[in-house]
């Protein structure tokens, strides 16, 4: 049975594209079997428990269960699906964390190049100030102490960064180090494209404030206000018993569409620190 259970495990590994890289990427230490058995007895518990929870509240109502057996297995496939995920999500985050980043430590290389401080060092500098991108540095730093060229230590961490912005300042520090080029003009270059299309982002958040703001205003402010008001007015001439519990579903109801449109401005919003 666990021989059959690790061929259907590197089975579905296999036939997920890069997701070796994506793990990589996403700061995950599991190979991509580890991964999907660790997501496979996750969803197996969750659907577990969800079930046992649905049945025994259905019981108590008398509900006919039989369509549990049908929701099962949708339910696994759903949430094993989701915590799939995962790693597009901490990808998502880490290059969101070095975009905020990435145009100072680009200047930052910059003036230390400028400076006269060999690339090494500079790295190094970099690795002790900048906490996201320093990571990646360090690594770098680490692999040359090992023995590791810096072009190939570099060249690796190009493969496994998650933040295309990035990728883009690596690959001109390796192309300077691979031709002989000036790696101060190449660099500047590259900042001032990401700055460009960093004031891009910030133009284009700035317009979708605007309709989100007035959905706001109707359905958290003008919505709410009038419709209670027009409820209990319908209520009195109508004879309708509006008890505690509907006001309080109500109010669960606003806070829980509030919540949803400070989470929707705050995913919009772009991770840029000009």
């Amino acid at each position: 049975m666990t021989r059959i259970s690790g061929v259907i495990i590197k089975k579905i590994a296999r036939n997920i594209p890069g997701l070796e890289v994506k793990l990589k990427q996403a700061g995950m230490t599991e190979t991509p079997e580890e991964f999907i058995k660790k997501t496979l007895f996750t969803a197996f518990y969750l659907t577990t428990g969800i079930m046992i929870i649905m049945w025994a509240f259905l019981v108590q109502l008398h509900v006919v269960i039989s369509f549990l057996y049908f929701l099962t297995p949708v339910l696994f496939i759903l949430i094993f699906l989701y915590f799939l995920k995962l790693p597009d999500v901490k990808i998502i985050q880490k290059d969101r964390e070095i975009n905020k980043e990435i145009v100072y430590v680009g200047r930052f290389l910059i003036i230390e190049l400028e400076s006269g401080v060999s690339l090494y060092n500079a790295i190094a500098n970099v690795s002790k100030n900048y906490p996201s991108i320093g990571k990646y540095f360090d690594e770098i730093i680490n692999k040359v102490a090992m023995g590791t060229s810096l072009e190939d230590a570099i060249s690796e961490t190009i493969e496994y960064t998650p933040s295309p912005n990035f990728r883009k300042i690596l690959w001109q520090i390796l192309n300077s180090l691979k031709t002989g080029s000036d790696v101060i003009k190449s660099l500047n270059a590259v900042v001032e494209q990401i700055v460009k299309e960093q004031i891009i982002e910030v133009k284009q958040y700035s317009k979708k404030l605007n309709p989100l703001a007035m959905f706001y205003m109707m359905i958290a402010v003008i919505l709410p206000t009038l419709g209670t008001t027009m409820l209990i007015i319908l209520s009195t001439f109508m004879s309708i018993n509006i008890d505690i519990w509907t006001l309080i579903s109500i109010v669960f109801f606003l806070g829980f569409a509030q919540l949803m449109f400070f989470s929707i401005i705050k995913s919009s919003r772009p991770a840029v620190e000009l």
